[in-house]
């Protein structure tokens, strides 16, 4: 695909979602106040459980590829596949039940001997009480294991200043598709 083919598609992406999700931001003025404020602040425990639907096959799939490696399919661990998602994140494990938000981001296949994913994504939340806020995630999924622990690395919104944890769990993965459904159980302190 073409650079101007990928900037329509994300410029196409961006539009669409912009009546699903509600900006937080503030101007720099609140939140240089909401800094002033920090200090008096009573840091919350936040804790969330929800689940990614990974999808790489069909008609709409949620996850493409954007680089390969000229080894990569020479590789067990695929090392060198680089993916793009943007991933329903819903409250249980069936694709059509409450969606609360959106995984955005890119994993990459980082192990040479082992399998394991370069994570760097955002849940961009769009349900109830978390609307327009997000929980930012860098780190490493070592896919095979039962559970996986990736840093919460900061957040917006609600979540201003998050550090924390995200536990992955496969709950179901076709090993035909692909495709994927991973819980996530998350806690994170905020301000």
């Amino acid at each position: 695909m073409d650079k101007l083919a990928v900037l329509a598609l994300i410029v196409f992406a961006a539009v669409t979602a912009l009546p699903f999700v509600r900006c937080t931001a503030d101007d720099p003025e609140k939140v240089v106040e909401w800094f002033r404020a920090l200090p008096s602040a009573k840091e919350k425990t936040t804790q969330l459980h929800f689940y990614f639907h990974d999808t790489v096959s069909g008609k709409n799939p949620t996850v493409v590829t954007i680089a390969r490696a000229p080894s990569t399919d020479k590789s067990p661990t695929m090392f060198g596949l680089l993916n793009m998602m943007d991933d329903p994140l819903t409250v249980g494990p069936d694709p059509n039940s409450e969606p609360i938000g959106r995984a955005q981001g890119i994993y990459g296949s980082a192990g040479q001997d082992s399998a394991g994913l370069l994570m760097t994504l955002n849940f961009v939340f769009t349900g109830k009480e978390y609307n327009g806020s997000t929980l930012s995630v860098l780190g490493r999924n070592p896919v095979f294991e039962t559970y996986r622990e990736m840093p919460i690395t900061g957040g917006t919104g609600v979540f201003r200043l998050a550090r924390g944890i995200a536990t992955a769990k496969t709950y179901v993965f076709n090993t035909t598709s692909g495709d994927a459904i991973v819980e996530y159980n998350v806690i994170v302190l905020h301000y």
